[in-house]
């Protein structure tokens, strides 16, 4: 035959693969989920995420360093707490002496240069579960704002490098940089779950937490998974609020979504890899049906593939030990 392009004479060997290969993962891409619990030398795995495991606060600094030594320099922390922790108005989130701010001022402490990521929504800490303050079985987003403005004010004051509103409550974004701004944190950036859809790949991480809704579900304020000109019109109004970082949450199933807030916004664009996406391919490699390792490195390539600059995953550790 007479062709001209043989696209195969660019995969004969290893070495051209490489050459011409299009998209690199690499260990600073990621930001690690970490989860935090009361307590001295507690370790709990989680048990819908093999792997994972809710740690006290030394034995939380102990990972970080493993994790640094390993190249990871970005850390996203959520709070395990117990239920007598807990209220409607999630006071404990702002609370100086209480677990997870003063677990920022140690992390801070002991490792100065990594980046903190930190969790702004109140359902760790809601009595009802919900991300926002719940009247007569509805989510009031108003009056949510002024306990995210103190939960985000605090975790600034503690040592956060990036807060992460993950309610999506209307106005949101913009009311954090005024808060923020207004107490003399300019250089605290915010990278807002532009795209948070309501999701059934959530379930583990909500084991992690115990956060889950006390009532009902979500699904008025985080997004339908059916809509993807929505994802435009909130995204938008996040750049326009002052977000330095838009995110799409989950991942994999949203890879459209990714590339379309992408193609569109010139911000950095996040991608969190959720419990749920990390947790099939650990149970199917469980059982034996597929090559872990490969399907990890597969689906993170994808995510980056498709236009996200920064990877939130519980897969961080592992794949910096093969990157």
């Amino acid at each position: 035959m007479n062709l001209i392009r043989r696209p195969r004479r660019n995969r004969q060997s290893a070495v051209i693969r490489d050459m011409v290969q299009e998209t690199r993962l690499s260990v600073t891409d990621f930001i690690l989920p970490v989860f935090i619990m009361e307590g001295q030398n507690v370790r709990s795995e989680v048990a819908s995420m093999p792997g994972i495991h809710r740690l006290s606060m030394d034995l939380l600094l102990d990972e970080i360093q493993e994790c640094v030594d390993l190249g990871i320099q970005a850390f996203d922390l959520f709070p395990n707490l117990p239920e007598s922790r807990k209220d409607k108005y999630a006071t404990e989130s702002y609370n100086p002496d209480g677990l997870y701010l003063q677990t920022i001022r140690a992390i801070k402490d002991r490792f100065p240069d990594i980046i903190i990521m930190t969790d702004v929504a109140m359902d760790p800490y809601s009595s009802d579960g919900h991300d926002g303050i719940v009247e007569n079985g509805k989510i009031l987003n108003d009056p949510t704002l002024e306990v995210l403005g103190k939960m985000a004010l605090a975790q600034a004051q503690a040592g956060a490098t990036i807060v992460g509103p993950s309610d999506m409550m209307d106005g949101r974004v913009g009311y954090l940089r005024q808060v923020l701004d207004e107490g003399g944190f300019h250089e605290v950036a915010i990278m807002s779950y532009a795209a948070k859809y309501a999701s059934a790949f959530y379930g583990p991480f909500r084991d992690a937490l115990n956060s889950a809704p006390k009532f009902g579900d979500k699904k008025t304020y985080q997004m339908n998974p059916a809509n993807s000109r929505e994802a435009l019109i909130e995204a938008q109004l996040d750049f326009e609020e002052g977000a330095d970082f838009l995110m799409v949450k989950p991942a994999m199933a949203y890879l459209d979504i990714i590339k379309l807030l992408n193609d569109n916004f010139h911000l950095p664009i996040a991608a969190y890899n959720v419990s749920g996406e990390y947790a099939m391919i650990k149970a199917a490699a469980q059982k034996g049906w597929l090559d872990g390792e490969r399907a990890m490195v597969e689906s993170l390539m994808a995510i980056k593939r498709a236009g996200a600059n920064v990877i939130l995953t519980y897969f961080a550790k592992e794949a910096a030990r093969l990157l």
